[in-house]
């Protein structure tokens, strides 16, 4: 890796002329700089950041357009030990999502010694023997170069002492754009051959309805985390544009239902005198309309779904 500079690797892409497209996905521990990463590649806002594990729960796909590939990125929720249904199903989903993606690329943060969680991630991947995997280490601006030297020798023994060979090690920060698009120079050879499968103005093709429900339960999560860290659910139950208004004053009403899972969680939401919904709700329509590109109506509702974690036919009615 060391010998290589980025622009013999961009010369070596741009001698294949054929076009490449695929899926890659990010994997890791909360925090281990997952999102941020996919943002910086794609260039804007799509997953959502949040410090606290599984915010991305749908598969939120970002995509990086070049003139010789396109680069799906796959964000799969974190897989963790399950407590719940909830938890279950999730970690079904990410088996499944890594054993159909072209690429897997491991994100392991350079400012933290490799801890259970790690192995525990490594140790499924090491499962999944036909996918490429190509370690990132991020929040590289973090860490002095001899952290950086061993966080590196730690990451390639963690694969031998699995059984498998990273097919790239890469040290990455997306915060200080250092070698982000370096991680899609390295991930773009690992893509099938493809005509381009989006067309070239998409970054997701998320519905609109999900990301806009991400962006309230990320609000709403704000500040409270501690005492509802994941029984919050978000439903957008319409979005539809304002009749009678001009044409360069549009504006889009969005109504949407936070769910919650018991009554006395109610009271946390909505705050004293309503204050804190109001603050979501603020706080969640700028991102949305950032997001839309429109002014929004925003009506948000707090409502009780007794023990939706649980529950197979409340996780079907809230998306799960």
């Amino acid at each position: 890796m060391a010998g290589m500079s980025a622009r013999t690797l961009a010369a070596d892409i741009a001698a294949e002329t054929t076009h490449r497209a695929g899926f890659a996905c990010f994997v890791g521990r909360p925090n281990a700089g997952k999102s941020t990463l996919t943002n910086a590649l794609v260039g804007q806002k799509v997953a959502i950041t949040s410090n606290r594990p599984q915010t991305t729960r749908h598969t939120v796909r970002g995509i990086v357009h070049r003139p010789d590939a396109q680069l799906i990125l796959v964000d799969t929720p974190g897989l963790h030990k399950p407590r719940t249904l909830l938890g279950e199903r999730l970690n079904d989903v990410v088996r499944t999502t890594w054993a159909e993606v072209d690429v897997i690329g491991f994100c392991l943060p350079a400012d933290q010694k490799l801890g259970p969680g790690d192995k525990f991630i490594a140790k499924e991947l090491a499962g999944i023997k036909k996918t490429p995997k190509m370690a990132i280490i991020t929040k590289t601006d973090l860490v002095d170069s001899k952290t950086l030297a061993e966080q590196l020798i730690a990451v390639d023994q963690l694969g031998k002492e699995l059984g498998f060979e990273w097919a790239q090690i890469v040290p990455v920060s997306a915060v200080g754009d250092t070698q982000v698009q370096l991680v899609a120079d390295l991930l773009i050879p690992m893509l099938p051959e493809s005509p381009p499968l989006y067309p070239e103005g998409d970054l997701t093709d998320e519905p609109e309805q999900v990301m806009v429900a991400e962006l309230i339960r990320e609000a709403a999560l704000e500040g409270v985390r501690d005492e509802l860290p994941h029984s919050i659910a978000v439903v957008v139950e319409e979005m539809i544009p304002r009749e009678d208004r001009p044409a360069d004053k549009p504006l889009l009403d969005i109504h949407a239902n936070v769910y919650i899972e018991r009554p006395s969680q109610k009271g946390i939401i909505i705050g004293p005198k309503g204050k804190r919904l109001k603050e979501v709700g603020m706080k969640s329509r700028k991102h949305i309309e950032a997001l839309l590109g429109t002014p929004v109506f925003l009506d948000l509702h707090v409502k009780v779904a007794k023990d939706w974690q649980r529950d197979p036919k409340q996780l079907r009615k809230l998306g799960f």
